[in-house]
């Protein structure tokens, strides 16, 4: 996927993606492509928001695409929107290299103790 991550931490996540390698068959920025990149940036928050000994699963997403892109980046922005003991939500914002928004997505992830090894 390509995707690299600019910041990180429990609250906000920010991190960018190259549209080639990414695409569909009409040359075209995947759906698909765009909820890997919502998840792994709310995925890697929610673990951080849930500590040492618990692990994030998400348990929900869901993405509305604005806009197609064919070329250059992606990048973006997730905020933990909430954080609580079982659960964590954050919503993504995903932009092209213009500032124009290509995709919004929410992703919620069940908090969990981390399974005794």
């Amino acid at each position: 996927m390509g995707i690299e991550f600019i910041e990180a931490s429990a609250e906000r996540l920010v991190g960018r993606m190259p549209v080639a390698g990414n695409t569909q068959p009409y040359g075209l920025l995947h759906g698909g492509a765009s909820c890997v990149l919502a998840e792994s940036l709310g995925s890697i928050g929610a673990a951080l928001y849930a500590g040492a000994g618990r692990i994030a699963v998400g348990i929900e997403i869901n993405a509305t695409h604005h806009r197609a892109v064919s070329e250059g980046h992606v990048t973006g922005v997730a905020t933990r929107v909430h954080g609580g003991r079982t659960l964590a939500t954050y919503d993504i914002v995903i932009s092209d290299d213009r500032d124009r928004r290509v995709c919004t997505a929410r992703l919620t992830c069940m908090l969990r103790d981390a399974p005794k090894s």
